[in-house]
């Protein structure tokens, strides 16, 4: 889906800021991101992130905010009691102005879990659900896309089942082709100012999705490296 960034120009892209801190949900909207994906302790590759925090992004970034929904650094697999606190965030998420959820759930066997993920479409709704970079942790991308359509998720974040987006490229494109419109297929894992150019002219069609550092070393700095990857990304698109 196209969207409008700064100054009106249309843009075939989304550019999603992944986003742990308050500073950073700021830094997103100063550089001209899409969207926000909310969590904390991305060193465990994120938790759902505190009330007030969900609160504050949505009041204060002005962006669709999307809240990932994982209540403790397990392997992605389906546990009767960990899914019940998923349930209860995804409710919780809806209360507080989220624009959407991401999670993911997956077998014993590592195949998606299709009817719990189906149930939290279901509660999540009318709000999207995107399921997360769980989807590399499956034997099978291409049964795990469509088991992912199935359950009714609107996009899937993915490094093409590779160590980072580039060396994930041709996957990342022959999911593209795969879904033919079903479904939103976002890049994420190792996206940086340095590669979003060269991605996106390799792989047309894709979302964005980044942290690009954090905002360890300021909001003004995050927001700087935002503009270039968007930049970067409304050229690949103009070409």
């Amino acid at each position: 889906m196209d969207s409008v960034g700064l100054g009106g120009v249309r843009k075939a892209f989304t550019f999603e800021l992944c986003a742990e801190t308050v500073e950073a949900c700021e830094a997103a909207r100063l550089g001209g991101a899409d969207r926000i994906e909310l969590c904390v302790h991305l060193k465990v590759d994120g938790l759902t992130p505190p009330q007030e925090m969900i609160a504050r992004a949505v009041a204060d970034s002005g962006l669709r905010v999307h809240v990932l929904v994982r209540p403790e650094a397990d392997d992605f697999r389906y546990r009767r009691e960990v899914f019940a606190r998923m349930r209860a965030e995804v409710v919780r998420a809806k209360e507080l102005g989220a624009a959407g959820v991401v999670a993911g759930v997956l077998n014993e066997d590592r195949t998606v879990a299709v009817e719990a993920m189906r149930e939290l479409v279901e509660l999540a709704a009318p709000l999207p659900v995107e399921f997360h970079r769980a989807f590399d942790r499956t034997p099978d991308l291409c049964r795990a896309l469509e088991d992912v359509i199935a359950a009714g998720c609107g996009r899937v974040l993915t490094s093409g089942g590779a160590a980072d987006v580039m060396e994930g490229a041709a996957a990342l494109s022959g999911l593209v082709r795969q879904a033919a419109g079903r479904i939103e297929i976002a890049a994420g894992g190792g996206l940086r100012v340095e590669n979003a150019g060269r991605l996106a002219a390799m792989c047309p069609g894709l979302h964005y999705h980044g942290t690009l550092g954090g905002a360890a070393d300021g909001v003004d700095a995050l927001a700087g490296r935002v503009r270039q990857v968007v930049a970067a990304l409304r050229a690949a698109a103009a070409s």
